[in-house]
C-alpha cells in the first residue's frame, strides 16, 4: 500500500511517499482502507515531534480516517468488515491502509460521505466537549470564538449556536469572518484591528463575554482574558499562533473566572462512555443538518505536503480533507 512517511522531524516537505506493507490486525484491533483522511493542525506540529503524542519514526501523520473495515481482529465484536467507520487513530491516516484500536472507530451511517466523515468528528468533537464538559456553555450566554475561521472554530461556532448562545466570530480577514457569519455568527470582530477589545465591549455592553473558546494563543489570548465577564471560563484550546502565551495570574482572579484546559484525546481515551454519547449526540445534529463542517480544499494523497503546508500559511478555511484511491 501507499503512505505518506514521516522519516525524519521537521517541515511537511520533508514528507515521502512510499509502497509499505499492508498493516494486520492484532486483537482488539481492525485494518481501515482509507477513503478520505482530514487534514489538521496536530499533523503539522507531529511532524515536527512538537505535539502531545510522539510516535516512533517511520510514521504518517493523520489522524482522522474515514473508510471501509478490510481486516477485523479477534475480540472485536462491535464492527464487521465492509462497514463504514470513522476512526481517531492519532496518526497514520495518510495511507490507503491504517492499523487502529477498535475502541478508536466509530461506525457511521452510509448517508454520510468519506468527505464530511473525515472531517466531522474531529473538530466537532474537540468543540463540543469544550462548550458542553468544560465550559458548560448555558442557553443565553455569550461566546467568543478565536480563530472562528479554522475547523475547529467553525465547529465552535455553530454548536455555540446549536446551543442557544450569542457567538462572536474573531477573525483576521473579512474574507475568512464572511465564512465566520455564514456559519452563523451573531456577530464578527477582526482583531488585527488595534480597537477590537472596544467593538467586543460594545457588543456585550460592556458586560464581556462568558466564555472564550482560544484555538490560536499567541499575543490574542491576553486581550481575550481581559474582554471576560465576571464568573466567565476562558477555554485553552490550542496554539495555531504558534506561541504559548504567558497570561498574568491576577486578570483571572480580577475577572473571577477560570481558565480550563481543553484536551479531547485525552477525554476520548480516559472517558469513552462520555466521548461516545457526545458522538451521538452530534450525529444526531448532523443527521438533522444543525452542524456540517466546511470545507474549504481537498487533495490527493500525493499532495499531502501542499495540504499541510497550505494549512500552516493559514490559507485554509474549516477543513481540508486527503481524499484516498477512487
Amino acid at each position: 500500500m501507499k503512505a505518506v512517511l514521516c522519516k525524519q522531524h521537521g517541515l511537511p516537505d520533508t514528507l515521502v511517499l512510499e509502497e509499505i506493507a499492508s498493516p494486520k490486525a492484532g486483537a482488539k484491533q481492525v485494518v481501515i482502507t482509507v477513503k478520505a483522511c482530514g487534514v489538521n493542525f496536530p499533523d503539522t506540529l507531529i511532524i515536527q515531534n512538537k505535539y502531545q503524542f510522539k510516535p516512533e519514526l517511520p510514521f504518517s501523520p493523520g489522524g482522522e480516517v474515514a473508510g471501509i473495515i478490510k481486516e477485523v481482529g479477534e475480540g472485536v465484536s462491535h464492527l464487521n468488515i465492509g462497514d463504514t467507520v470513522i476512526a481517531m487513530t492519532g496518526w497514520g491516516g495518510f495511507a490507503e491502509e491504517v492499523l487502529t484500536d477498535a475502541s478508536r472507530v466509530f461506525p457511521v451511517p452510509p448517508v454520510f460521505d468519506f468527505k464530511t466523515a473525515a472531517t466531522f468528528a474531529y473538530v466537532f468533537g474537540t468543540s463540543y466537549h469544550a462548550l458542553k464538559d468544560r465550559a458548560q456553555l448555558k442557553e443565553g450566554e455569550t461566546v467568543l470564538v478565536l480563530g472562528a475561521s479554522g475547523g475547529v472554530g467553525l465547529a465552535a461556532v455553530q454548536l455555540a449556536k446549536v446551543m442557544g448562545a450569542k457567538v462572536i466570530a474573531a477573525a483576521s480577514t473579512e474574507a475568512k469572518l464572511a465564512v465566520c457569519s455564514q456559519y452563523g455568527a451573531d456577530a464578527v470582530v477582526n482583531y488585527t484591528d488595534d480597537n477590537w477589545r472596544e467593538q467586543i465591549k460594545t457588543l456585550t455592553d460592556g458586560k464581556g463575554v462568558d466564555v472564550v473558546y482560544d484555538a490560536v494563543g499567541g499575543h490574542y489570548a491576553e486581550p481575550a482574558l481581559r474582554s471576560m465577564a465576571w464568573n466567565g471560563r476562558y477555554l485553552v484550546v490550542g496554539f495555531a499562533a504558534g506561541d504559548i502565551p504567558k497570561i498574568p495570574l491576577n486578570l483571572p482572579l480580577l475577572k473571577g473566572c477560570a481558565v480550563v484546559g481543553v484536551f479531547w484525546g485525552e477525554f476520548a481515551t480516559r472517558q469513552k462512555k462520555d466521548n461516545q454519547a457526545n458522538m451521538m449526540q452530534l450525529f444526531g445534529w448532523l443527521m438533522q443538518g444543525k452542524i456540517k463542517p466546511h470545507i474549504s480544499a481537498e487533495y490527493p494523497l500525493e499532495q499531502a505536503a501542499q495540504a499541510l503546508n497550505d494549512l500552516l500559511a493559514r490559507k485554509a478555511t474549516g477543513k481540508v480533507v486527503l481524499v484516498v484511491g477512487d
